[in-house]
């Protein structure tokens, strides 16, 4: 039987250099296009007929995060259902994967995949509910749909965007969680919320990076968090419309969702360094943080990134941007790659279902600080 490797299908990366034996795989990952942004993979190998594969990424040692790899583990699926760790290894630049056999086909892949066409389905889903509006907020550079979900009743604002970088896959099965926990009609904690914030949810900020396999930017090689200052409608159409949606709204709380390749932990970063950072904005995101540290153990707050200085944050960032511009909330989520290093499961790792739990905590979370969203804070909505 003749070994396979094919990567031709939605969210698809990899290309195969030698397939001669299933012990004897190797594959190179595919840039970005027009950028030189890598990592991502996520291909198929077929004719295995149940022979353990060894499969040998060569190039891994170009990735755009290296150390993403140590201590990491890839996913494996036979279903496209249930996915698993398999025995992961990264020396010399090359990252090693090998599954145990058992199938004539397998799917490995950086991180549990969230296809296009599941995200389809997920709006498709919201839109049933009559409470929810469905929007489509323009088209992007590939000519996509670009899908907003409005719901609620409230004078607050709250947005939640996930997916800038469409190979942090993790964020949109943290969307799908969140809005099923938010359009529960009968969980109480939704309910009212709901009668006193507008939520406005964009689970695929990058639909054409999501289908072409890209790990950080969309069909122009823009990475999309890094265009919140001045985007455009040819470079980076997808932050251009959002951006104008946020200024039409009011923004209260905003929470940009997205994947961490190299730390093995959840974790927030905040504003910090933004030129009109208040005290009340610093407290109120310390709130945010220790709120949610309460109510989940898989997230923490001893570890992120380093705080910029004052004055010295980066505009062109979604959440400094619209802190400086609104004067509230603002916050990016970060989730693993790996597994949670305070809490793991060894046969998922860090999993969909773990991002939906976190969702949900999250959505407690938001609920417990609606109250003070307004207090002491500019009026800048």
């Amino acid at each position: 039987m003749t070994v396979s490797v094919s990567s031709a299908f939605d969210g698809g990366n990899g290309d195969v250099v030698d397939a001669s034996a299933p012990d004897a795989i190797t594959v190179r990952i595919q840039k970005d296009a027009k950028a030189d942004f890598m990592q991502w993979f996520y291909f198929r190998v077929a004719g295995l007929g149940g022979a353990p594969a060894v499969v040998r990424l060569i190039n891994a040692g170009e990735a755009s995060y290296g150390a993403g790899y140590e201590g990491y583990s890839a996913v494996a699926s036979t279903d496209r259902e249930r996915w698993y760790r398999v025995p992961t290894s990264y020396a010399d630049g090359v990252l090693e994967i090998r599954h145990p056999g058992g199938a004539n086909a397998v799917w490995l892949a950086y991180f549990v995949p969230f296809s296009m066409e599941r995200h389809h389905d997920l709006i498709g889903r919201a839109s049933r509910d009559p409470r929810v509006r469905h929007e489509v907020l323009g088209r992007t550079v590939d000519g996509q749909d670009l899908d907003a979900l409005h719901v609620g009743e409230g004078p607050l604002s709250i947005w939640c965007i996930a997916r800038q970088h469409p190979g942090e896959t993790m964020a949109e099965h943290w969307m799908e969680g969140f809005l099923a926990r938010l359009l529960d009609p009968d969980e109480p904690v939704a309910r009212a919320l709901l009668a006193k914030a507008t939520f406005h949810v964009v689970p695929n900020m990058n639909p054409d990076g999501s289908r072409r396999g890209h790990l950080r930017t969309n069909a122009a090689g823009a990475n999309l968090n890094r265009e919140w200052a001045e985007p455009s409608l040819e470079r980076s159409p997808e932050v251009f419309l959002v951006r104008e949606q946020m200024i039409a709204t009011g923004v209260d709380l905003c929470l940009d969702v997205h994947g961490d390749e190299e730390l093995p932990y959840n974790f927030i970063a905040g504003p910090d360094g933004v030129p009109s950072l208040t005290a009340a904005q610093r407290e109120l995101l310390a709130r945010f943080r220790a709120e949610l540290r309460r109510r989940s153990p898989d997230f923490q707050t001893e570890r992120g990134y380093p705080p910029a200085a004052p004055g010295q944050a980066n505009l062109r960032l979604c959440t400094n941007w619209v802190a400086e511009r609104f004067g509230c909330l603002s916050m990016t989520l970060e989730m693993p790659f790996k597994d949670n290093a305070d809490l793991p499961i060894p046969e998922t790792g860090w999993s969909p279902a773990r991002c939906a739990h976190l969702a949900e905590a999250c959505l407690d979370t938001i609920a417990a600080v609606a109250e003070e969203l307004r207090v002491g804070l500019g009026s800048r909505r």
